[in-house]
């Protein structure tokens, strides 16, 4: 290998590129903005601290981890769809991960609460905290979206998805 791909790669690392830029960085979805007061009394508490205070649950609590039905995941706090039950596979963290996200459905930033960067995604449309997105899922995309159970609801198949809220 050449000395450039090298740097290139050692300042990848340096900068935390966990994951290919997709289109998903640039959703072109109409913003739902509320202020946090009133996202605050319309969430139960747990899924406000995820979504809006960018909390994590603990490994293994959601039922949604074991949910293998067809449907769709849509986030908790607006109601967007987020996932297509296809791209959920078991990927042994404890949270539930998907390898794919619906056409624009999350934004990315990155986060470095942990020292390291990691990158952080969001629901498009309200901006709730859904989870982290890491480079080292399943084909055929690679990337594993590890996503907080509170942060999402499961619509079986056949059932009307919930209104959006506004």
């Amino acid at each position: 290998m050449h000395r450039r791909h090298w740097i290139s790669a050692f300042l990848g690392l340096i900068a935390g590129a966990s994951a290919p830029a997709r289109a998903q960085d640039k959703p072109k979805v109409a913003r739902l903005v509320k202020p946090v007061a009133e996202w605050k009394k319309l969430l139960p508490p747990n899924r406000f601290h995820i979504l809006f205070e960018e909390g994590t649950e603990p490994p293994g609590s959601s039922p949604l981890n074991g949910e293998k039905r067809a449907g769709t995941f849509v986030c908790a706090a607006c109601a967007f769809p987020l996932f297509d039950s296809a791209t959920k596979y078991e990927s042994g963290t404890g949270w539930p991960s998907f390898w794919d996200v619906l056409p624009a459905a999350v934004g990315t930033k990155k986060d470095y609460k942990l020292i390291l960067p990691r990158i952080e995604y969001h629901c498009a449309r309200c901006g709730g905290h859904q989870g982290h997105v890491f480079d080292d899922g399943p084909k055929p995309t690679g990337l594993r979206y590890c996503n907080n159970g509170l942060a999402i609801q499961f619509v079986p198949k056949g059932e009307k998805l919930p209104p959006l809220r506004t």
